[in-house]
């Protein structure tokens, strides 16, 4: 599969994040991108507008955007979004637009980051189910920045068949944070012998940009891991497009060797819903 990594500083400003999601969208599909993966927050970045003001329902005119995007490029595109909650709240969801009109799914964030100074809770409501969609005739699950440490929603999706698992981010920078994204991101891969593709915002930093609020804006460092944990690509912390080739064979190989999800004998929680 080959995959573009879409690694962008969003802002607070959703007409201008659209604009570059076609930008790198149209660059991605030039080079051949069946699945271009965008960060979590693209639509507006945390710490910016209020999200109750931007979110938008999976039918309304930015999501209907990137979705003739998509169907025009031909080229399948996982963006970070917020959609109406209960109660004021938003939630935290990741919008997938397939090439063809009326192919698509989205996800809705199950583990709200209450962590480290910062309560996502008082704004967004969290989802309930993993979710896993067909990309390129592969089984894709799909995950958000704090999801990933929880194993057990990816292992709900490989369980449903994933080999291929999707971590949309804005990471909040700190102390250590990066060295967290790295092992959390390679110990998500050997769990469930899939390869994690993981995107994050860039970070402001790297643009001149001082984040305020104390929200995660993103440190970058996204990354492909193979399913026994390699990191095979890894950016830097400031902005970039990269298309790589990602060989899914390297799954059959190592569950043939390492059959962790056939030996494991307690059962995964919830499973996936399509």
């Amino acid at each position: 599969m080959r995959i573009a990594l879409a690694q962008i500083i969003s802002t607070d400003d959703p007409a201008a994040n659209l604009r570059e999601v076609e930008r790198v969208a149209e660059l991605a599909a030039a080079d051949g991108a069946e699945l271009a993966v965008f960060p979590e927050a693209t639509l507006c970045a945390f710490g910016g507008a209020d999200l109750g003001t931007v979110a938008e329902p999976l039918d309304g005119p930015w999501a209907s955007s990137v979705r003739a995007l998509a169907a025009r490029l031909g080229t399948t595109i996982v963006v970070g979004t917020f959609t109406p909650g209960d109660d004021g709240r938003v939630r935290n969801t990741l919008l997938v637009a397939g090439p063809t009109p009326g192919h698509g799914a989205h996800y809705d964030k199950v583990h709200v980051f209450d962590a480290f100074g910062y309560a996502e809770s008082e704004s967004v409501q969290p989802g309930d189910r993993a979710v896993t969609v067909r990309v390129a005739g592969e089984t894709v699950g799909l995950a958000t920045c704090y999801d990933v440490r929880f194993p057990a929603l990816f292992l709900a999706t490989a369980a449903a068949g994933a080999r291929v698992s999707l971590v949309c981010a804005s990471w909040g920078a700190g102390p250590g944070k990066v060295e967290q994204w790295r092992l959390l991101t390679r110990a998500r891969a050997v769990d469930t012998t899939t390869v994690v593709v993981a995107v994050g915002q860039g970070d402001p930093a790297t643009q001149g940009v001082k984040p305020s609020g104390g929200a995660p804006t993103g440190v970058g460092h996204s990354v492909v891991v193979s399913p026994l944990g390699e990191v095979l690509v890894e950016l830097g912390a400031a902005p970039e497009l990269r298309v790589v080739d990602v060989d899914l064979a390297q799954v059959d190989a190592a569950r043939g060797s390492l059959p962790v999800l056939a030996n494991q004998r307690f059962a995964v929680a919830s499973g996936p819903q399509g």
